[in-house]
């Protein structure tokens, strides 16, 4: 009867359960090791809505940035602007006010940032950095990844100007009689 409980134990200190672990798979913001910025700020979720699968948001389109924050230091916060350097410019409808200990998600009830003027078409799977300039914390740097608008995200907006994912169309194929069997 005590197997099972000593089996847990013999994981050690170096155990995967003692390590950042980010139990989704859009971006999560891990510095010098640790979940977090050691200046105050967590960001659990961060992904760009891409299009669906199949289908690209095009050169000079537009895409949704969606991210969790949550403030850990004692002061009220703010994000004050994104970087995605060369990729485009973003735009943020307001600055977005962090009270400490608070998750604020940026994309509800519509996304607050947007991606704005691609320098290159989207299908998802890309990597994009970006910078957010808070008041307090200042700069932090993550590559956030480009998320197909697929299974969990599906019942997300489309990003504007998406193209649609190709049909597929049928082919004729050979019958039995076509085959000279």
């Amino acid at each position: 009867m005590a197997a099972p409980v000593l089996a847990g134990c013999s994981a050690g200190f170096g155990a995967n359960t003692n390590k950042p672990y980010a139990p989704n798979e859009a971006g999560v913001l891990i510095e010098q090791g640790k979940y977090g910025s050691p200046r105050g700020v967590q960001i659990p979720q961060a992904f760009i809505l891409g299009p669906d699968s199949g289908a690209q948001l095009a050169w000079r389109g537009s895409a949704p940035i969606y991210l969790n924050i949550i403030n850990t230091a004692g002061a009220p916060d703010t994000l004050t602007a994104v970087s995605a350097g060369s990729l485009g410019t973003v735009k943020v409808a307001t600055p977005i006010q962090l009270p400490p200990n608070q998750l604020v998600n940026t994309g509800k009830p519509t996304p607050q940032l947007v991606l704005e003027s691609l320098a290159k078409s989207l299908r998802g799977g890309e990597t994009v950095r970006l910078d957010l300039t808070f008041a307090n914390a200042g700069v932090v740097s993550m590559n956030v990844p480009v998320i197909t608008r697929s299974r969990e995200f599906k019942d997300y907006p489309p990003a504007p100007g998406a193209t649609a994912a190709p049909t597929p169309t049928p082919t004729p194929s050979a019958t039995a009689s076509e085959g000279g069997h």
